[in-house]
């Protein structure tokens, strides 16, 4: 049982590539394009394996445009959101949710610290314009594996000037949270979207510094675990089921076609309303993919977000109090 989204169609007008392997999405709402701000994001509803599911990306369009745009990247291990969206041309029928924010940008901070691993730039990349137009005290540091699949960075460039650090594998670079962060003026704001490690690491690094957490504001859209998506089996006997989940779907939407009815909102393994009781995991480990829960919350392995985190072997849950 999830909260509602407004949901209406539209129509994907053009397509374009901005990087290697990341393509912009113009979407045209049937009605007006509802006013919306930087870290705003769209739901799409998408077909995985013939079976209808629902995938969050990010807006990069100006506010004032009366079209939607997203960009997505197409992963060779995708639960099957990319290459769904990969596969449709202008033209294709679309039913999307109303513009979302959980990622909200703040007034009046005296700094902000604007962090994107790969697409992760695209909720960034408003927050960057909005920021630069504010004549705000911002800087970006972008992490790719390579200059070719940097999305909008000549865009990024003309904005920020040397306020725009690039960091590419490829070229033995990495940005060095404990200085980038111990920058960050008192009061000022951490924003940060990427790969869960990279996420992880900077997350580290500003608890290490003793900064408060509510200061470091991050988006995940599911980031991914510590090795691909595999097959495994989940049993919760509490309602007599044992399911497989397959690599291109959650463990959450798993349950839901087997019957569970399962408390969840996010469906990004931020808020935890989805978290299960682990009982026991049998030939395999946990892969915890979700921000909600403590790195020793994670380390016991008592719980997991079934909306994005994963296991291997046969993981058995307790849904306890969790089901509506």
């Amino acid at each position: 049982m999830g909260f509602k989204a407004e949901w209406g169609s539209a129509r994907l007008l053009a397509t374009r590539d901005v990087a290697d392997g990341i393509r912009q999405f113009d979407i045209q709402p049937e009605g007006p394009v509802p006013a919306y701000g930087p870290g705003s994001h769209i739901q799409v509803q998408v077909l995985i394996g013939g079976q209808p599911d629902v995938r969050h990306y990010s807006l990069v369009g100006e506010p004032g445009d009366s079209i939607l745009r997203i960009a997505v990247k197409r992963l060779p291990d995708s639960r099957g959101g990319s290459a769904y969206m990969w596969g449709l041309a202008p033209g294709a029928r679309l039913t999307i949710s109303a513009p979302l924010n959980h990622f909200q940008l703040s007034a009046g901070r005296p700094d902000h610290l604007l962090i994107a691993g790969g697409i992760g730039i695209t909720p960034i990349l408003a927050m960057a314009r909005a920021l630069a137009r504010r004549g705000a005290a911002v800087r970006l540091l972008y992490a790719a594996r390579r200059a070719v699949d940097l999305a909008f960075a000549e865009e990024l460039r003309m904005l920020l000037g040397d306020r725009l650090q690039i960091f590419l594998d490829a070229e033995g670079q990495a940005i060095d949270f404990k200085a980038e962060l111990a920058r960050v003026a008192p009061g000022g704001e951490v924003y940060i979207c990427g790969p869960a490690p990279m996420m992880a690491a900077a997350r580290q690094a500003w608890a290490a510094l003793g900064r408060p957490p509510s200061d470091f504001r991050l988006e995940t859209f599911g980031a991914g675990g510590a090795s691909p998506a595999q097959p495994f089996i989940a049993r919760v006997p509490r309602l007599n089921l044992t399911v497989t989940v397959r690599p291109d779907q959650t463990l959450l939407s798993a349950l839901q076609e087997a019957g569970a009815d399962l408390m969840y909102d996010c469906r990004r393994g931020e808020c935890g309303l989805c978290a299960l009781e682990v009982v026991d995991v049998a030939g395999g480990t946990l892969d915890h993919r979700d921000v909600f829960l403590s790195d020793r919350q994670k380390a016991e392995g008592r719980q997991m977000c079934v909306c994005v985190s994963r296991a291997t072997g046969t993981v058995t849950l307790d849904t306890g109090d969790r089901a509506p």
